[in-house]
């Protein structure tokens, strides 16, 4: 969607991408299958300073204060600016605005999770299945934004689209791989 109205749809290139606000979190190894964080991260791509926001919520939720928030943070992103090919995914937790306790630069945890599914048929009869929880089988990393937001905090990660495992690359080009 960011691809196609930038480059067809705008007739003009927009100043930012602001990408949510997503009901439920994405921090952790989620981010890399939310279409909230996609976006941004194509703004980015695109040369576009770029941010996601997700309210840590899938019930009954109070966008007040995500949106006050947000407002906030395009003003901050557009007087500061981002570093070229950088999004920032924003998770702000669903409570009242008094109990947030600040706002914390992050990295994004790592931990992995055993996820659950419901067996589940549709109207018609067939089958599908539902996410129904995700159980860490680590312990989470301190001061990443997983644990930031179980902290109500809101998590500012700074995320970029290199998914290069550098040191591997290192490794596998001492091997012998010629033909």
């Amino acid at each position: 969607c960011v691809k196609i109205g930038v480059q067809e749809i705008l007739q003009q290139r927009p100043d930012m991408i602001l990408s949510g606000i997503n009901l439920g979190s994405n921090v952790g190894i989620n981010l890399l299958y939310s279409g909230t964080v996609s976006a941004a991260t194509e703004g980015a791509f695109l040369g576009i300073p770029s941010v996601a926001i997700s309210l840590n919520t899938k019930n009954d939720p109070d966008f007040g204060f995500a949106a006050k928030f947000s407002r906030r943070m395009i003003q901050l992103v557009m007087e500061n600016g981002l570093r070229e090919r950088t999004a920032l995914n924003v998770n702000i937790p669903a409570v009242p605005e008094d109990q947030i306790k600040g706002v914390s630069f992050t990295t994004q945890d790592l931990v992995r999770h055993r996820d659950i599914y419901e067996k589940r048929n549709d109207p018609r009869g067939n089958v599908y299945y539902w996410l129904a929880t995700e159980t860490p089988v680590e312990d989470s990393i301190p001061d990443t934004d997983l644990m930031a937001l179980r902290e109500n905090r809101i998590t500012i990660t700074p995320i970029s689209f290199d998914l290069t495992d550098l040191k591997e690359v290192k490794r596998l080009a001492s091997i012998d791989f010629d033909l």
